[in-house]
């Protein structure tokens, strides 16, 4: 036995690292590629970023998936979890282009073979950090078996899609609107794009009828991409603008005419009920341009200035200098009519921080809809589960509406498209950039695994969005396109937990392309979990002072300023609490909806940790009594047991087993902890452990064989959720000999450990006992006298009795006659009888509860008036509402016993 194995201590710190070693070297994560997906159990871990470091959102997902990972490996099932991290484009370019700049040097100035050789030391040195983290937290992934997107066989996976996709017809290159970063230099997907809300200036502009008979007012935050407009639009149904439709104004400062169009996207309640429509700078004027059949112009460029040669005095300006001014070349000629500040949510690239501008952009573009189809079916008919059902719901409408995706990327990291371009004319220009500049009409096309023999051929220089690559995460990392033994054992994956925000931007297209290519679904089931926010309900982030770092609760460190009681103020420091702790209080606080971050539910779970192995520890000592064939097995006694408290522990323990593990098939991971600590907490150590005391192991072999089993049989009910310690308690208890708790194998569920009438007994007794208690506690009379007590009631026979009076601190007398003026308190099966006596005043008591009645009433319709008011319920978070109404039940309950 190695230190930390010592039963007399449990140290988090010193055990955890040691036990995680121990896992590692039995290859108790390791895997068999022989089988069917049908006996199997895999999971694809979501890739997190290589550029990235742990974070809640990541520590919540990992203890959902390993929860859900060793339930099955210790059912027998041949368990797969991948691990694996994504190349991360932008994140990773961005780190080492800010590592050039430092150094004096640039991207363009040592050139793209130079700088991809860079990023990928970069991401020798770097890139695991998040992999250890995970290994702290206690994840059982495959690490012998890491992957990456950009190795070499997936890179290979990557390019054989695109090329067929290209060779369907579903991939082309085309001019559309597009999320243009203007510090990266680069199209963004939807999920780098974060709304923010700003202040700006909504201005009034006239535009002149063409007629001269008047102006017609719109009402703009841009003012500056006027420049590009190609209509006015006005609601057919507003009044205001009767007869409007059809005529055409004048574009200040350009001259340009522009027709009036009508479009029920208009809203007559914003602004003046006149919009500028801008196809090529704004994705709702662009689809109203396609309905109308309008050009679309762009007047800013990728650099972010003016262009296009709409207005000479412009041109060239960046966009803030430029709306400056235009604004003052309008007022000058007497076109601005009004300005008033305006709050709006604007997106902003979440890698540089820019404001996004809509441009019309030279991009790789794929056609959506065929390949959305059968992921639509797929869902459906239940093919693919998505939990909750609220985010199946959501799913079904993103695609149904999908759009064609932007795939290509501004950027050297990453899958470069491997598409080579040749002038048509056969001319090998000096410069091979000229090329790349032509127009499409006069090149030709080479999409390939190879570049194509003969003189001129250029590649195109753009890489893939990375969430084509990831979209082949669930079979690429299994080997595909060869048929391996991990393709075949392992696809389709089991289960895929997710944050629902990447819904559409992933899972979606893990569906799409798992379907198209390696003819199944990516996974059965798809669980959306909850986001943790900061303790005041905002999103967690570093930059807010509310970001928590999961190694700072597990270890122990610095607390985030949302901590503070007052600004400024020092928050303090986590305690290490401990990987088990941490993974409880995740678990116990996930839920279907966003939740705030509860540092209890961390304590409570440091809490479970530490009743459980004290619980082990005294269990060690009196085992140690037993004789050894007394002690030696962890199954369920056959030959009877003598004793109810035993045969009900028994019960409980197989009950909370299967009720475990149903809670976790279910992904109700709350209901899961919490009633593990329900269980361990109250039924095994408050209330088994007391009932026992006084027994002798030693001259009663059914004491420890019954404690040995529940013992056991907890440890394996509990490890998927707190592996640490309930790994070494297995040790602690001698089960050296049956190998490693992790490496277990769970007992089939038996019926025959069931007892419905011990647990009823047991449950009766309980409940004698705490009501007792609570009316000690509220009679301020003191735990320790015996009080003279009858108990009143069916269903106790000696040895119940003798377990409340020991329990209770009663001395239960016959219920012969009449006991006289006397406390009653209602238990089951009848009553517990006080009669009047030193401690016991029933007088006081009648009085007692009458003012409590009171109080109790008072509480629940101030609930109730609160509850009703409509305004308090809609505007107050969900997790407020909900606890006044549990609240409110509980008063209730409490008014009914009074």
């Amino acid at each position: 036995m190695s230190e930390t194995q010592d039963p007399t201590r449990y140290e988090p710190s010193e055990a955890e690292p040691e036990v995680f070693a121990r896992w590692e070297a039995a290859g108790v994560f390791d895997s068999d590629a022989d089988g069917d997906p049908a006996d199997s159990y895999s999971i694809a871990i979501p890739p997190p970023n290589v550029t990235g470091a742990l974070h809640m959102g990541h520590a919540l997902n990992g203890s959902i998936q390993d929860v859900l990972i060793r339930l099955n490996r210790m059912r027998g099932r041949n368990v797969r979890w991948t691990i694996g991290t994504d190349h991360a484009g932008i994140a990773t370019q961005t780190k080492v282009e800010q590592q050039l700049a430092a150094e004096g040097t640039s991207r363009q100035e040592i050139g793209r073979e130079a700088f991809l050789e860079r990023t990928q030391a970069w991401r020798r040195q770097y890139g695991g950090t998040i992999i250890g983290q995970f290994r702290r937290l206690g994840v059982s992934a495959a690490y012998d078996d890491e992957r990456f997107t950009m190795d070499d066989g997936y890179v290979r996976a990557v390019q054989e899609v695109f090329v067929a996709l290209f060779e369907q017809g579903l991939i082309y290159k085309g001019t559309r609107l597009v999320n243009w970063d203007p510090g990266s230099r680069s199209a963004i997907s939807d999920l780098e794009v974060e709304d923010r809300e700003v202040t700006d200036k909504l201005y009034e502009i006239a535009y002149p009828l063409s007629d001269g008979s008047g102006d017609v007012v719109v009402a703009t935050v841009r003012p500056e991409t006027m420049l590009a407009d190609v209509a006015v639009a006005v609601n057919p149904q507003d009044e205001r603008f009767a007869g409007l439709v059809g005529r055409t104004v004048t574009l200040p400062l350009v001259g340009r005419e522009l027709p009036i169009i009508g479009d029920d996207y208009v809203k007559t309640d914003f602004g003046t009920g006149c919009l500028k429509i801008t196809p090529g700078h704004d994705p709702n004027d662009f689809e109203i341009g396609q309905r109308h059949g309008l050009e679309s112009l762009s007047c800013i460029d990728e650099a972010g200035r003016i262009t296009g040669g709409f207005a000479a005095d412009f041109e060239g300006l960046p966009v803030a200098e430029a709306r400056e001014a235009i604004v003052a070349a309008l007022r000058a000629e007497g076109r601005l009519r009004g300005e008033e500040e305006y709050t709006h949510t604007v997106p902003f690239s979440h890698r540089s921080g820019e404001r996004i501008e809509p441009l019309l952009s030279l991009q790789w573009f794929m056609r959506m809809e065929e390949l959305a189809r059968p992921a639509i079916d797929a869902v459906r008919d239940g093919r693919v589960r998505i939990h909750p059902e609220s985010q199946k719901r959501r799913y079904l409408e993103w695609l149904e509406e999908i759009r064609p995706w932007t795939l290509s990327r501004q950027l050297w990291w990453g899958h470069q498209i491997p598409v080579w371009y040749r002038r048509k004319d056969g001319a090998v220009p000096a410069d091979p950039q000229e090329v790349l500049d032509a127009p499409l009409d006069d090149v030709e096309l080479h999409c390939g695994l190879e570049a194509p023999d003969g003189a001129g051929w250029v590649r195109d220089p753009d890489v893939l969005d990375t969430w084509f690559s990831s979209a082949l995460w669930p079979f690429a990392t299994l080997g595909w396109p060869d048929g391996t033994p991990e393709l075949r054992t392992f696809y389709p994956t089991s289960v895929l937990s997710t944050a629902r925000d990447i819904l559409f931007l992933w899972v979606a297209r893990m569906v799409m392309m798992g379907l198209r290519f390696a003819g199944d679904v990516p996974f059965r089931d798809v669980y959306c979990h909850s986001v943790i926010q900061a303790p005041d309900g905002r999103r967690m982030s570093k930059s807010l002072g509310t970001g928590i770092d999961p190694l700072d609760l597990i270890d122990g460190g610095p607390r985030p300023p949302v901590f503070a009681k007052k600004p400024g103020q020092d928050a303090g420091a986590f305690p290490a609490y401990g990987a088990d702790a941490v993974r409880f209080g995740l678990l116990a606080m996930s839920s279907t909806q966003d939740v705030r971050f509860s540092e209890e539910k961390i304590a409570q779970g440091r809490q479970l940790v530490t009743k459980l192995s004290n619980a082990v520890r005294f269990a060690v000592g009196r085992l140690a009594e037993a004789p050894e064939a007394a002690r030696a097995g962890a199954v369920v006694p056959r030959d009877g047991l003598a004793r109810v408290e035993d045969r009900w522990i028994v019960s409980r323990t197989e009950r909370i087993a299967r009720e475990t593990a149903a809670r976790i098939d279910e992904f109700d991971f709350a209901k899961a902890a919490l009633g593990l600590y329900d269980f361990v907490y109250g039924e095994l150590c408050d209330w088994y452990l007391e009932l026992v005391k006084g027994r002798d192991p030693a001259t009663d072999p059914d004491l420890a064989r019954v404690l040995g089993h529940a013992l056991r049989r907890t440890l394996q009910i509990a490890h998927p959720v707190i592996p640490f310690l309930t790994e070494e308690a297995w040790a602690w208890l001698g089960a050296d000999a049956d190998g490693l708790l992790a490496a277990s194998r769970l007992p089939e569920p038996d019926d025959a450990a069931l007892d419905p009438d011990a647990e009823g007994a047991i449950e009766r007794v309980i409940a004698v006992i705490t009501a007792a208690r609570s009316w000690r506690n509220a009679a301020n009379v003191p735990p320790g006298p015996v009080l003279a007590a009858r108990l009143e009631a069916e269903g106790y026979d000696a040895d119940l009795r003798e377990h409340v009076a020991r329990l209770a601190r009663l001395q239960l007398a016959p219920a012969d006659g009449d006991a006289g003026d006397a406390v009653t308190i209602v238990v089951p099966g009848g009553q517990l009888v006080l009669p009047a006596g030193e401690h016991v005043d029933p007088e006081a008591d009648r009085a007692r509860i009458a003012a409590r009645r009171a109080n109790v009433e008072k509480q629940i319709a101030g609930l109730e008036g609160r509850l009703a008011n409509e305004r308090f319920v809609s505007r107050a978070p969900a997790e407020v509402v909900a606890a006044e109404r549990e609240k409110l039940a509980g008063l209730r309950d409490e008014l009914a016993s009074l």
